[in-house]
């Protein structure tokens, strides 16, 4: 029988590689909905790329924290956090994706749950070197 806590680490470690990568995948194919549509136009106007191209971009970032997920969610944590954070911001700038905002903020707290339960379930890297 599991430890809860290591029970809740683990759960929540899981769901954030495998919640990054589906939607990262997803950018790529728009089967979920369509990506480009939850742009905001003030980001697409910053950006040099199309808004399909930008979600390009978020779809690798989000694969990205999916694989670094695997390797290290001490600190991969802290990372989904932020990357929720400015999703959040996108959203929030977007009138009519309030709802979603309000479901990702879930998740942003989920991740800094994470990154607590892994600074004592996963070693930091000078205590991972040192063995």
């Amino acid at each position: 029988m599991q430890e809860p806590a290591f029970a809740a680490y683990s759960i929540l470690r899981y769901g954030f590689i495998a919640l990054p990568l589906l939607m990262g995948l997803d950018k790529f194919f728009n089967v979920m909905t369509d990506w480009p549509g939850y742009l905001a136009s003030w980001i697409a106007d910053l950006s040099p790329m199309s808004p399909q191209v930008t979600m390009y971009v978020v779809g690798v970032v989000e694969i990205i924290a999916a694989v670094a997920m695997v390797i290290k969610p001490r600190y991969a944590s802290y990372v989904v956090a932020a990357w929720l954070a400015l999703i959040i911001i996108d959203l929030l700038t977007f009138s009519g994706y309030y709802d979603v905002a309000l479901r990702d903020f879930g998740l942003l707290l989920a991740a800094l749950a994470l990154a607590r339960l892994a600074s004592v379930f996963d070693p930091a890297w000078s205590s991972a070197t040192k063995r």
